[in-house]
């Protein structure tokens, strides 16, 4: 059993380890789908865990592979959980991992650390299978700074350029911000429980109950401030819009499977002690609500393709964050799975799109701009398919994936909080308008450049995973129909909610909203007058640049960061330490200087000190001794 557990985690590491030791030797082709391979294996391996969890009708699966850290009353071990909830995260992370390594073969051809490439993205992998497979907040948290690692290898894995290099880095650092608060939390924890294992916080929570309700409070705040880096929530949203430096396959991967649901998956599992805190539950709600709105605007006046779909993923993490704050968790977990599908679809399509952009390789025109682009549905209509069917489930347009899961989140807000349910509304409704102005410019139209006129379908090894996807994406909304779907009856040995079924007139209205949504984007650009036009007037560079958030933090936090660095740059470490030193320096050789003076190479000299010296010694012995 141990072995079957270890399984979908130790596949990516063999993968990984073959190809960093034996890559050298091997082709692209053999080290694509040595990493490709072991992902699928590990797809298996899950499948085959998964099915062991339905056969125990839920029954957890322990396993603890060898002690960690003991020190007083903190006993730590290496330990695995597959339940209900773990199992299902594992299939979405391996199994959408899966079609984006396969993809990546097509996608990285040629490039000069192709080798590099997928054993990073093996180990990406693996992160987030040992995130989600722990049985404790400790083994919880390697993983999540696991993640946060690969993420800032592959964010910057072009880092010739300094752009690249520079997203790496503010991913990095802004996620450690966030990490602060986890780590407080994880502490809080221990103090208050004397364990870190899920079991043994849980079983306190429920025995304890009410008693428990002001460290609860202080505790989920703790663990929400590493979710917002984790989950790219307000204020720690900003690294995410950078991290599209990375190679298009990279971005998929951490929107759709991994780095980002981190957040969202870590409140679902510690959703008792969030129960516990209603004060920490209304901000997890308000703050999500507040980033799908604000993501969900600055969307809609991007001309980067990648940009589009990073700050949607923003946005629908904000849906995902604001789902678990209402305490509709499983409502909150369908979403992550079926944006999984249609994110992973949309990134991975405008991958092909930017591939084919490449056509052309000597204009020095930007391949990722859609000002660029256009009439590409005809040289294009795999990927433009699926592409459509990614942003009309991203739209909400029923019956495809995106509308079941929004749907529920948008009624539980209906119940539950007039504010947030106006916030997700309104949010719903930019959704549709910035996926049909984005489907608009890049597929409809004349070619408005020759790299556009040039362009041509991707190769098989990169459509085949974008038509899976696009078939998920389909039928993904069958998982948790309303009332009570697949999803609600699984999960409930770990998460136990009362399903609500469909209300008929606001699925009507939203739809009806998606389709005029749509509809308007459609009639505003299709005039490619107004492409070239917009983005000149301050209220649309406003929106372009994130409501200028990012511009506060380096007007207010970095320049005073700056500040304080100068300060302590040149008064500090200038002005005084290093002052003190070379004072000391410059004593030293003036006392050397006058001791050179005595060093005058004459013998007759040096007799005379000795002398002297001798006198001097004899009058302190008789005189003064």
């Amino acid at each position: 059993m141990e072995l079957l557990v270890l399984s979908p985690l130790l596949f990516p590491l063999l993968g990984l380890l073959i190809n960093a030791l034996f890559g050298q030797r091997m082709g692209e082709r053999a080290i694509g789908w040595t990493a490709s391979l072991a992902v699928i294996a590990s797809f298996v391996a899950a499948v085959a865990l998964f099915a062991q969890v339905g056969q125990s009708h839920g029954a957890a699966i322990r396993v603890s592979i060898a002690p960690w850290i003991a020190a007083g009353a903190l006993n730590v071990s290496w330990g695995f959980l597959v339940d209900p909830l773990s199992s299902v995260m594992m299939l979405i992370v391996t199994g959408v991992g899966a079609l984006i390594h396969i993809y990546s073969i097509g996608y990285m051809h040629g490039d000069a650390r192709f080798r590099r490439y997928f054993v990073y993205l093996n180990l990406f992998v693996a992160s987030m299978l040992l995130l989600v497979m722990a049985d404790n907040f400790l083994v919880l948290f390697v993983g999540w700074e696991l993640v946060g690692l690969c993420s800032y290898l592959l964010i910057g894995f072009w880092f010739e350029d300094l752009k690249n290099a520079a997203a790496g880095r503010k991913a990095f650092i802004v996620n450690r911000i966030g990490d602060v608060g986890f780590v407080l939390g994880i502490l809080l924890i221990f103090a208050t429980f004397g364990t870190l294992d899920f079991e043994g916080v849980f079983a306190q929570v429920k025995e304890r109950g009410e008693a428990l309700a002001a460290v609860a409070g202080a505790i989920t705040l703790l663990l929400f401030i590493g979710a917002t880096g984790k989950s790219a929530q307000i204020p720690l949203f900003v690294w995410l819009p950078d991290a599209m430096a990375g190679p298009t396959p990279v971005s998929a991967l951490i929107h759709a499977a991994t780095m980002v649901t981190a957040g969202v998956y870590m409140m679902s599992r510690a959703h008792a002690l969030f129960g516990l805190a209603p004060a920490t539950q209304t901000l997890v709600a308000i703050v999500g609500a507040a980033t799908a709105l604000v993501a969900a605007s600055s969307a809609l006046r991007q001309m980067d393709i990648k940009k589009v779909l990073a700050y949607s993923t923003v946005s629908q993490l904000g849906f995902m964050v604001a789902a678990a704050g209402l305490g509709v968790y499983v409502a909150s977990l369908f979403h992550l799975l079926t944006h999984a599908f249609f994110k992973a679809l949309l990134f991975l399509s405008a991958g092909s799109v930017i591939h084919a952009m490449h056509a052309d390789h000597h204009s020095n025109l930007d391949p990722q701009d859609m000002r660029n682009m256009g009439g590409l549905a005809r040289r294009m209509p795999i990927t433009f398919a699926t592409f459509a069917v990614g942003g009309l489930a991203l739209a909400g347009v029923p019956p495809l994936a995106g509308f079941f899961s929004k749907d529920e989140i948008l009624l539980a807000a209906f119940s539950y909080s007039p504010l947030v349910f106006l916030l997700l509304g309104a949010t719903a409704a930019l959704t549709a308008l910035y996926i049909g102005r984005q489907i608009a410019l890049v597929f409809f139209g004349e070619p408005r450049s020759v790299n556009a006129a040039h362009a041509h379908e991707s190769p098989a090894v990169m459509t085949v995973p974008l038509v899976a996807l696009a078939v998920l994406t389909l039928v993904g909304g069958a998982i948790n129909l309303p009332g009570g779907g697949w999803l609600h009856h699984w999960l409930e040995p770990v998460i136990k909610e009362t399903a609500k079924p469909l209300n008929v007139v606001l699925a009507l209205v939203f739809t009806g909203i998606a389709v005029v949504a749509l509809a308007i984007a459609w009639w505003l650009y299709r005039d490619p007058q107004r492409v070239r036009a917009e983005g000149r007037s301050a209220w649309e560079r406003f929106l372009a640049e994130a409501w200028r958030i990012d511009a506060l933090y380096h007007a207010t936090v970095l320049r005073m960061f700056y500040t304080i660095s100068t300060v302590c740059a040149q008064l500090i470490d200038a002005g005084a330490i290093d002052a003190a030193v070379n004072a000391v320096g410059r004593g030293a050789r003036a006392a050397a200087g006058v001791a050179r003076a005595a060093q005058t190479g004459f013998v007759r000299n040096y007799g005379l000190f000795m002398f002297l010296g001798a006198i001097a010694m004899m009058l302190y012995l008789v005189f003064l001794r």
